[in-house]
């Protein structure tokens, strides 16, 4: 008994161990648990173990666990190919073309498992005239896995059997430090893959540490590098930051950086205006909210939050001009889109629902007769509800708006009666020449919407509803 005491006391602290060029870190040290990883990470892991593979958690999922977080997936980087873990596994895939990875199915949950690489060397590289890497890497060991890794923090591997973490690049000391700092010469790194500079600013602003001096003294003169990135991964990368949980932080992060500029057309004329920034800052707040308590959210409708108020003022010139307002939101509409999409390609799926979002908020200001009662029957009804209460919080219309449907949407029949306001309060009609008579098979192929000043969704009714704004 005197002795198991005094060597709990006097016990010798932890000490790492170095095998090849790895520091070894034992779990008395860094304290992450084999509990703590998913129930399909651990059986990919152990299953290629014992068909003699090596097979490690790595990347975000080590990172987020020595930060006391709770990892999203779990990622397995192995020495087996992937027809090798396609054998091992009964429920497994290979997906993708330039980077094949197997996707590993256990019920719901799907681990992604991925062989190690190498970075191919510069003379075999194959590169566009700005240095971007066209083709960057092919299987390698486990140390030269770590090196094409972006940041230390991600370059960690955990062995969920020994439960030790191997790290090669000070990954571990400097994620206990809160440092982000890039594997190697940022220069060239940023050179070869440019969406490592939006990286680290989403990975610095959502995990709250700090960017290293190093990593972050070029991105200033090395921006003009995004401009060659595909548009589809710039999309990816930005619905990152906007869906990453902390898309207020990773904002701010980008305009002191000075990375909003063309990345985000919209937040260069956003900034100068107050209500505009409100705007977008409350929205945010409000994904960032939702996806706290673990709700959905529509990309869809964050970005008709984002681009609202260039809609706006492309809308208002086109009305000041003598436009018709109906066919002026659609002119408006279309011009913003096409001058965001020069840079993110927005699908075209997600156009539609915007639209739909932009073209009923028209339609609230309209409280009379039987407009209200159709309006509540439009598909998209509660996303462009939920809209409204962004403009009435950011103080674009007033809050008497918000509250007069808030309460007419759950009102009683009776109640609505007497809440609908007379036929032409608040908005004078307007008086129309008498048309002449068209022959029935012209009249049949009239303009819609024009004479009723509506015009909204009817022609998505077709569409699914989810029944929330960002769903």
């Amino acid at each position: 008994m005197i002795k198991k005491f005094f060597k709990r006391v006097f016990r010798k602290p932890a000490k790492t161990k170095t095998v090849g060029n790895a520091q070894v870190i034992p779990f008395k040290l860094h304290g992450v648990a084999r509990e703590q990883i998913s129930y399909g990470a651990l059986k990919v892991t152990d299953g290629l173990q014992a068909a003699g593979y090596q097979a490690y958690v790595v990347g975000g999922a080590v990172r987020d666990l020595l930060l006391e977080r709770t990892p999203k997936d779990f990622d397995i980087a192995t020495d087996a190919t992937p027809e090798d873990v396609r054998r091992v596994f009964r429920r497994a895939r290979i997906i993708g073309r330039r980077f094949r990875l197997v996707h590993v199915m256990f019920g719901e949950e799907v681990v992604e498992v991925s062989t190690f690489r190498r970075m191919i060397e510069a003379e075999d590289a194959q590169t566009d005239e700005h240095g971007r890497l066209l083709r960057d890497n092919e299987f390698g060991d486990q140390e030269q896995d770590a090196a094409r890794r972006d940041f230390t923090a991600n370059a960690l591997f955990y062995d969920p059997s020994t439960q030790e973490i191997f790290d090669y690049h000070r990954g571990y000391a400097d994620t206990r430090n809160g440092l982000l700092r890039i594997i190697g010469d940022p220069l060239v790194r940023y050179r070869e893959d440019p969406v490592r500079m939006l990286r680290a600013v989403r990975l610095s602003a959502k995990l709250g540490i700090e960017l290293d001096a190093a990593t972050a003294a070029p991105i200033a003169k090395m921006k003009n590098l995004l401009d060659n990135v595909p548009k589809a991964r710039m999309l990816d990368e930005v619905l990152k930051m906007l869906l990453s949980g902390h898309s207020l932080e990773c904002i701010q992060q980008l305009r002191r950086m000075n990375l909003h500029h063309g990345l985000l057309p919209l937040l260069d004329v956003i900034w100068e205006q107050p209500m505009g920034e409100k705007f977008i800052m409350l929205a945010l707040r409000n994904t960032d909210e939702r996806l706290s308590q673990d709700k959905t959210v529509s990309p869809a409708f964050l970005f008709a939050a984002l681009l609202w108020h260039e809609v706006l003022a492309a809308w208002n010139l086109r009305v000041q001009q003598g436009g018709r307002p109906i066919g002026a939101m659609h002119e408006a509409m279309d011009e913003v889109l096409a001058r965001q999409k020069a840079q993110l390609a927005i699908p075209h799926r997600q156009d539609a629902v915007m639209k739909e979002i932009w073209l009923l908020q028209q339609r609230f200001d309209q409280r009379a007769g039987q407009r209200p009662y159709r309006l509540l029957e439009q598909p998209r009804f509660r996303a462009g509800f939920d809209f409204l209460l962004l403009r009435c919080a950011s103080g674009e219309v007033d809050d008497e708006l918000g509250l007069w449907w808030d309460e007419f949407q759950d009102a009683s029949e009776e109640r609505r009666v007497e809440m609908l306001q007379p036929e032409g309060a608040g908005d004078k009609k307007r008086r129309r020449k008498p048309r002449k008579k068209k022959p029935a098979s012209e009249s049949a192929t009239g303009s819609v919407g024009e004479s009723s000043g509506e015009h909204s969704a009817d022609e998505h009714t077709g569409r699914q509803d989810t029944g929330r704004a960002y769903e």
